[in-house]
């Protein structure tokens, strides 16, 4: 395979793989850590309305997919390039950087949650993903 197409087909599988695991981790994160009493959390109005009821502990799961989500992603677009691996690992890290920097304007959560999310989840785990896709 061209190495220009492998590197694209190695962008697209890590922007997929790194979407499944965000949203594998969003969809058991209810189970896992129960959402407040009489939160609807299945729509975005829903969220909307009842993220005064959240506390800290809500937001652990979603920090951890969108930290997980973009370490899978860049770690195997990594593994998959066969040039420039650390940078499309960053470019999948930019890429769910814009995805968080929107949900910050989407969702009124609280300020501390967006500066820890913003600032770990996702250039710092691309980074981590691209070097662990090194070897």
């Amino acid at each position: 395979m061209h190495p220009i197409l492998r590197n694209i087909v190695a962008v697209i599988a890590g922007l997929v793989l790194g979407s499944i695991v965000n949203m594998g981790i969003i969809i058991l994160s209810g189970s896992i850590i129960a959402p407040p009493e009489g939160a609807d959390v299945n729509t975005t109005e829903g969220l909307k309305a009842s993220m005064h009821l959240f506390q800290p502990k809500h937001f652990i799961m979603p920090f951890l997919a969108h930290a997980l989500g973009t370490l899978a992603g860049a770690w195997l677009a990594a593994k998959l390039a066969t040039q420039n691996k650390l940078v499309l690992a960053l470019g999948i890290g930019l890429f769910f950087l814009a995805g968080g920097i929107a949900n910050v304007f989407i969702l009124p959560s609280p300020m501390w949650f967006n500066v820890i999310d913003l600032v770990f989840a996702y250039l710092p785990m691309a980074y981590l993903g691209g070097k662990l896709g090194f070897k």
